[in-house]
């Protein structure tokens, strides 16, 4: 609701502006809340989302572990979102965690989650719209709300910049 109020408030309010001479509107950038690794996981449980890590851990500073500490909060709300939304069940394989490629919107910035896959997952992704290759080459699908789910073989690579209509 926020990001459609921003979309559709922020460029009449410019518009109307604009009539007003020696008025300038400047738009502020959202900011981003952070979670703790525990917040996050208490969202993930309430929604009936698991997670798992081959190094069956949590410590964000190893790369087999799944940690979710300083993940964006639009992150955590964005994959509830598409638990909700698809009927379908979650698994998160990758959080915020180390060894992920770099990068603004990155795993490491809270940006970034990856997912098992399972044929109700990759079915329901889908159905979102097909755009170009990433640069690597892997296939990615946009949401509605924007998000890009990136189809990497084994799991799919989420980009979470907001949380899909939570």
């Amino acid at each position: 609701m926020k990001s459609v109020l921003r979309r559709v408030v922020v460029p009449l309010v410019a518009v109307l502006a604009g009539l007003l001479p020696g008025v300038v509107v400047v738009e502020q950038a959202s900011a981003v809340t952070k979670m703790t690794h525990a917040q996050a996981t208490a969202i993930f449980r309430a929604a009936g989302i698991t997670w798992s890590s081959s190094g069956n851990c949590s410590n964000r500073n190893v790369a087999t572990c799944t940690s979710f500490d300083q993940i964006n909060d639009s992150t955590a709300y964005g994959v509830r979102t598409l638990k909700t939304a698809s009927g379908c069940a979650i698994n998160i394989t990758g959080g915020t965690e180390t060894g992920h490629a770099s990068g603004t919107y990155s795993h490491w910035n809270g940006y970034k989650v990856d997912l098992g896959k399972n044929t109700c997952i990759t079915n329901y992704i889908h159905g979102f719209t097909r755009i170009a290759n990433r640069g690597d080459g892997y296939p990615q699908w946009q949401s509605g709300a924007g998000n890009i789910y990136a189809d990497e073989g084994s799991h799919w690579d989420v980009t979470y910049y907001n949380c899909g209509g939570c």
